[in-house]
């Protein structure tokens, strides 16, 4: 009786376990060069007070007058409240400055360092 316990203890134990994979696997900042970082300045389109990432949309003109969207990932919601940070934090249609670590791929987007609005305040991603 008692083995029969174990073995059903053990087989509980390892399938909670490889449920628990996927929760902590989440996923990782390996898409984002994190030794670099790099500042961007444009108009807020969207920003998405989203589960599990906030994300900034920026329209960011280049020197030939090209707009580009960067997409820009925060971290959770849950996290950024208790940082300070709210869902009306930001308008769509205000100037941004954004320092973020840049996506190693070139493509126009990264993970957010910090945020500079027109009025000088600084958020801290």
């Amino acid at each position: 009786m008692l083995r029969k316990f174990l073995i059903g203890s053990a087989l509980a134990a390892g399938a909670i376990v490889s449920l628990a994979q996927p929760a902590l696997a989440h996923h990782s900042f390996a898409m984002f060069d994190m030794k670099k970082n790099i500042k961007i300045r444009g108009t807020l389109r969207e920003f998405q007070w989203t589960n599990p990432h906030v994300f900034l949309e920026i329209l960011v003109k280049d020197p030939k007058g090209a707009t580009t969207n960067w997409s820009i990932e925060a971290g959770a919601p849950n996290i950024l409240t208790r940082q300070g940070w709210k869902r009306s934090i930001f308008t769509p249609g205000e100037q941004l400055e954004v320092e973020l670590h840049p996506l190693r791929s070139g493509a126009p987007g990264g993970a957010i360092v910090s945020v500079r609005k027109a009025d000088g305040t600084v958020i801290n991603g």
